[in-house]
């Protein structure tokens, strides 16, 4: 998926947080995401983004480090997690040849609210429920947007996630902007413009076969 990845995080933040708050507090009108935004805007630097961890895969030693950046609702990035990434999970980093990084990019609310979901269940539960969401993304993301709520919430609850622990995570704004903080720092520091990209060793890399990656992986090894 190619869009605009340096976007107005700020109108993403808008629709994730102002929008679950809106599907919760039985309002008949959609907020306002532009005082939304105006009432949340904050630089960066501004922002406490200590409560966002680096979520990885793999031995913190191993010789090739291997970042992917990925968004929940895009489809080339659900075809790489089901055709590409176990194999590549099975090859290098079961086998402790690649540590791998997940950082997750943010074109839409439902990407946002995705991400706070995973974060949710903590490290433990994180990449399981990334398996889930890919698995399902072609039916969580169908639907308005207390449909994909409930979609997510469901999912939540089939990792022993309770209804309140859900409705508390999606709902927390400051958690919310400091993982959209951490994004666009990193995005930014690697020059993302597509999704999945992957850096791997430090330099930037699209998305490819399993076949390329394996030979690009197996040379520098």
């Amino acid at each position: 998926m190619n869009r605009n990845i340096i976007l107005s995080s700020l109108a993403v933040l808008a629709i994730a947080i102002g929008g679950f708050m809106w599907l919760n507090g039985g309002k008949t009108t959609p907020p306002n995401f532009s005082e939304i935004g105006a009432a949340h805007a904050q630089t960066a630097e501004d922002i406490d983004t200590s409560s966002v961890i680096e979520m990885t895969m793999g031995d913190e030693d191993a010789p090739i480090t291997f970042v992917e950046y990925a968004s929940f609702t895009c489809p080339h990035c659900q075809r790489f997690h089901k055709d590409v990434f176990p194999q590549l999970k099975a090859d290098y980093i079961d086998t402790g040849k690649v540590k791998f990084v997940y950082r997750e990019v943010y074109f839409d609310g439902p990407g946002l609210w995705a991400g706070m979901m995973a974060r949710c269940g903590g490290a433990e539960r994180y990449f399981g429920l990334v398996d889930l969401i890919y698995e399902n993304q072609r039916t969580w993301t169908n639907g308005a947007p207390a449909q994909i709520a409930a979609n997510l919430k469901k999912m939540g609850k089939l990792a022993g996630m309770t209804d309140e622990q859900l409705d508390a995570c999606l709902q927390d704004g400051e958690k919310a902007r400091a993982m959209t903080a951490v994004f666009q720092k990193n995005a930014q520091a690697d020059e993302i413009r597509a999704t999945p990209s992957f850096v791997i060793d430090g330099k930037l890399e699209s998305n490819m076969s399993y076949s390329e990656l394996k030979a690009l992986l197996d040379s520098k090894l």
